[in-house]
């Protein structure tokens, strides 16, 4: 995204972000629309949208490195909308070369508990971060077993983020997916959106209603190892994939 579209909104810096909006238990609503749109969006919000800010930069690259088992089981889990799926990764703020250890699972009434510790970006689980994922594998009532989980999927993008009062919305351009192996892909000219509240839609949610955009079904895991193994089924994401992405596609 441009400085321009970018400054159209005030800044709030991370302490302050947080502490209006922690949003690691939350219902997501995503979508995938132009970046072009992106500029309207921003300047159609209220007065009390903010925009992360530090040291002067609003946007952020990030990278995420996915695990899962040989036979997919957090794929699946999720594609199929099973009741005690995970997602498990590595996230690196590239700027800053923070790390954490992340893990998703499902909370009461479907909502996602996100949980994270710091962590080395190794691209392996030590024996530590075993450990933790098992304590929370435990609790969320997940019996995958934790040392079956390899690398599969490295995902890259650029991110910026909005303060919407007590709620969050993110909006990440620049997508690419990887495999271990090499193989890659990237996205050209998509933003994903995705909004980040309690049950009542943002602000921003409605903004995108009103412009004839839809929450869809879309993980950046998901939808990336899909295009990227054309065995696998596109399960809840066809639509997605062969409407949304497949024409916004390079390798």
């Amino acid at each position: 995204m441009t400085t321009a579209t970018l400054d159209r909104l005030p800044a709030i810096s991370l302490d302050d972000l947080i502490a209006q909006a922690p949003a690691l238990t939350r219902i997501d609503r995503k979508y995938l629309v132009p970046e072009s749109l992106v500029a309207r969006l921003l300047g159609d919000l209220d007065s009390s949208a903010r925009i992360l800010e530090i040291d002067g930069e609003r946007e952020f690259a990030y990278r995420s490195l996915y695990f899962d088992t040989p036979t997919l089981i957090s794929f699946r889990g999720a594609g199929q909308r099973r009741r005690r799926r995970f997602k498990v990764r590595i996230r690196t703020y590239v700027a800053s070369g923070e790390s954490y250890l992340e893990v998703k699972t499902r909370g009461p009434r479907g909502a996602t508990v996100k949980e994270r510790e710091p962590y080395a970006a190794t691209g392996h689980l030590d024996r530590w971060g075993r450990s933790y994922l098992e304590d929370r594998f435990e609790n969320a009532g997940v019996t995958t077993p934790v040392s079956a989980l390899e690398p599969v999927l490295l995902t890259a993008y650029r991110r910026a983020t909005l303060s919407l009062g007590a709620d969050r919305a993110t909006i990440d351009t620049d997508l690419s997916w990887a495999r271990p192996s090499g193989l890659a892909l990237a996205t050209s000219g998509l933003a994903v959106i995705e909004t980040k509240a309690g049950s009542t839609p943002t602000a921003l949610d409605r903004l995108l209603w009103r412009q004839g955009h839809r929450p869809l079904r879309m993980s950046k895991y998901g939808t990336g190892l899909a295009l990227l193994h054309p065995d696998l089924p596109h399960l809840k994401w066809h639509r997605t994939i062969t409407s949304h992405l497949a024409n916004h596609l390079a390798a």
